[in-house]
């Protein structure tokens, strides 16, 4: 099939520098086009020349409107009709809009991270698995300032096994609160992109945020708040059970975790791997999955993803002894 949609003005802009957005919209519906000074063509199946179709009218209409959108935006917005056959540039735009959070105004960059956003505003619960650079921890934390500021909730408690690569707390220089505070820096990182430093100061002194190691939690109800536990992955089974029962009435709970670095000694499994297991169907409860297609980092990074996970899959065949038993690292 083959069509014509009227260029109106200020659609241009939906095009990107160097026509970037338009080799995006080919590639992910499979259409090809041709861009005149008044008209864009599309040719493809006749379901995917109507979505761009769609798509491009709603976008001239929007801007019509007033509204206004960077390229980043179009390209999330892309990505996402591309993954939803159901939804709308319309919807999307409207579902989107950007919040306003203390310093920063924050929207979702995908699919799943809307999915992730309207999971943690519906349920006490939400689980948020797949690799780094997804924006997991960084909008939950967001989340949770949003939480606060509207009186949703009393207090934010950020919470991170202190587990990384082999290394032990004891061998470390310092105060308790030196030793962990490495382990913390994410977490100190995304509150400081959305609060003023001087805020973030006095909540903590306060105790309105408090950020520790998951030890911290053991024989805690945590009442009236947004608790995030990130890096869950380093969590044993026994931290993780531990953790789970800690919420208290009027609180939400987040647990964010990469399942592909697990820096825990062997033998010792994951906490996560056994939370997907034991309370995956539970009710109140959420999964939300992100995958290499979710990274908001460089484009490069998704491609390193990518690579490592299919030579861990080939390595995986590889390993796998004729009676069908893998051998692994049991992560």
């Amino acid at each position: 099939m083959k069509t014509s949609v009227r260029v109106a003005k200020g659609v241009e802009e939906l095009f990107g520098a160097f026509d970037e957005n338009l080799k995006l919209l080919e590639k992910w519906f499979q259409v090809s086009t041709h861009l005149t000074d008044e008209t864009l063509e599309i040719e493809g199946s006749e379901k995917d020349v109507h979505r761009v179709q769609d798509f491009v009218e709603d976008y001239a209409e929007l801007v019509e409107s007033g509204s206004h959108f960077k390229p980043s935006d179009v390209q999330s917005f892309l990505r996402i009709l591309s993954e939803d056959p159901e939804a709308s540039l319309k919807g999307l735009a409207e579902a989107g809009r950007p919040r306003t959070l203390g310093k920063k105004s924050i929207s979702a960059k995908g699919l799943n991270q809307q999915r992730y956003i309207d999971a943690i505003e519906r349920y006490d619960m939400v689980f948020g698995i797949g690799p780094s650079g997804t924006g997991k921890t960084y909008l939950a934390v967001t989340m949770a300032v949003d939480a606060l500021l509207s009186k949703e909730v009393s207090r934010i408690i950020l919470a991170r096994p202190a587990v990384e690569a082999g290394e032990h707390l004891g061998f470390l220089p310092g105060t308790l609160q030196e030793k962990v505070n490495p382990y913390l820096r994410p977490l100190y990182d995304a509150l400081y992109d959305v609060l003023d430093p001087d805020r973030i100061e006095r909540y903590i002194e306060k105790g309105i945020i408090e950020i520790a190691p998951i030890a911290f939690m053991r024989g805690r109800t945590l009442n009236d708040a947004f608790v995030i536990l990130d890096e869950a992955q380093n969590t044993t089974s026994e931290q993780m059970k531990m953790f789970l029962t800690r919420l208290g009435f009027n609180s939400k709970a987040v647990v964010t975790g990469d399942i592909t670095q697990i820096d825990l000694p062997n033998g010792r499994r994951s906490g996560l791997l056994e939370a997907m297991e034991v309370v995956a169907k539970v009710e109140g409860i959420q999964f939300i999955y992100f995958n290499e297609r979710d990274v908001v980092r460089h484009t490069l990074v998704q491609r390193i993803i990518r690579a490592y996970e299919e030579y861990d899959q080939a390595r995986g065949a590889s390993q796998t002894p004729r009676n069908g038993s893998s051998v692994g690292s049991g992560k």
